[in-house]
C-alpha cells in the first residue's frame, strides 16, 4: 500500500468519522422540537436508503455482478438481503433508542456513551471465542470509570432513563456491529446497507403512525436536520467507510472512526453552545483513552517493548559470559 493511497483512504475515514460526530447535534436539535423520535428515524432512513441506491447500482455494473455463475450470484444476493433484514431490525432498535435517549443528553455526551461499542465488542467477542487484546482489561475499567464520570452533573452522580437508553444503544449497536462482520465478508456490502436502511426507516414510520402524530410544519422545520441525518450520516458517511476500509488496515480504520465521538463533543459545543463540567471533561478523555486503547492490536505493542526486551536479553548474556 502506498503512501497516497493510505492518505487518501485515511481521508476518507476521517470525513465519515466527522460526519457522523456532527450527526449527533442534528439529532439532538430535532428531539428538542415538535419531531417525534420515529418520526425522524423512519424518514431520514428511508432517505439514507434511496440515497444508496445509486451507488448500488453502479457498484454492481462495476463488479459485473449479473455476469457470475448463477449459483454463486444466487449466494450472494441471498446473503446480502438476509443480512439487510437482520441488520436493518437491530439497526431499527439502536437508532431509536439512542434517538429517545439523545432528548435528555447533550450531544457529546451521547456520543461518547454511544462510542462504548468500541469496548463491548471485544468483550462480546470473548464469549464468541474471538481472540482479542489483552489491553481489554485496562480498556474495560477506563471505559466504565469515564461513563460514571461523564454522567456526573455537578457533583451529584444521575443515571436516568436518557443514560440508560443510550447505555443499551451501545451494546445493541455492538450487536449489528458483529452481525455486520458475519454477512459482509458474503454479501454486497452497500446493497446490504440500502436494505437495512430502508427495513429501519419502513419499521420506525409504522412505530410512528401508532404512537405520534406527526405534523408537516415541523417536518419541514426540521428539513435540514433530517435532511443531513439522512443523507450524510446514513449515505455519504456510510459510503466512504466502505471505500475507505477497501484494502485498509482495519485496525488504524477503527482507531479513525472512533473519533466520531470526540467530534460529536466539539460540534455540541461549538454548534449547540452545549457544556460538558469538569467531572465530565474527565470522563470524556478516559473514555476516549478506552477507545483507542480497546483498538490496538498486540502486535504493536510487542514493537514498542521488544527492542527493550533484547537488549535486556544482551545485557543478561554479557554478564553470563563475564562470570
Amino acid at each position: 500500500m502506498d503512501k497516497k493511497y493510505q492518505l487518501r483512504h485515511s481521508l476518507y475515514l476521517f470525513i465519515a468519522a466527522v460526519v457522523w460526530g456532527i450527526s449527533f447535534v442534528s439529532q439532538r436539535s430535532a428531539m428538542q422540537t415538535e419531531l417525534g423520535g420515529f418520526t425522524f428515524n423512519g424518514i431520514r432512513l428511508m432517505i439514507g436508503s434511496l440515497v444508496l441506491i445509486p451507488v448500488v447500482l453502479f457498484l454492481r455494473h462495476k463488479d459485473g455482478v449479473k455476469n457470475w455463475e448463477p449459483q454463486k450470484r444466487k449466494e450472494y444476493n441471498k446473503y446480502t438481503i438476509i443480512g439487510g433484514i437482520i441488520c436493518g431490525l437491530i439497526l431499527c432498535l439502536a437508532s431509536n433508542l439512542q434517538q429517545f435517549g439523545i432528548k435528555g443528553m447533550s450531544a457529546g455526551k451521547t456520543g461518547f456513551i454511544t462510542a462504548m461499542y468500541i469496548v463491548e465488542v471485544p468483550i462480546i467477542g470473548l464469549f464468541m471465542r474471538k481472540k482479542t487484546s489483552w489491553l481489554l482489561a485496562v480498556a474495560v475499567p477506563l471505559a466504565v470509570g469515564g461513563m460514571f464520570l461523564l454522567c456526573m452533573v455537578g457533583e451529584t452522580f444521575t443515571f436516568g432513563i436518557s443514560e440508560l437508553l443510550v447505555v443499551l444503544c451501545s451494546f445493541v449497536f455492538s450487536a449489528h456491529i458483529l452481525t455486520i462482520d458475519y454477512f459482509a465478508p458474503k454479501a454486497d456490502g452497500v446493497l446490504m446497507s440500502c436494505i437495512q436502511f430502508a427495513v429501519a426507516g419502513v419499521i420506525s414510520l409504522i412505530l410512528m403512525a401508532f404512537t405520534e402524530t406527526p405534523k408537516m410544519d415541523a417536518i419541514l422545520n426540521c428539513s435540514t436536520e433530517i435532511l443531513y441525518a439522512g443523507i450524510g450520516s446514513c449515505g455519504v458517511a456510510y459510503t466512504l467507510q466502505i471505500v475507505g476500509q477497501k484494502n485498509f488496515n482495519s485496525t488504524i480504520a477503527a482507531l479513525i472512526l472512533s473519533l466520531e465521538s470526540t467530534v460529536s463533543v466539539l460540534s455540541g459545543w461549538i454548534i449547540l453552545h452545549e457544556s460538558l463540567s469538569i467531572y465530565q471533561a474527565f470522563g470524556c478523555v478516559l473514555m476516549f483513552i478506552a477507545i483507542i486503547i480497546a483498538q490496538l492490536p498486540n502486535e504493536w505493542i510487542t514493537k514498542i517493548f521488544k527492542p527493550k526486551k533484547v537488549e535486556e536479553e544482551k545485557v543478561e548474556e554479557t554478564k553470563c559470559e563475564q562470570q
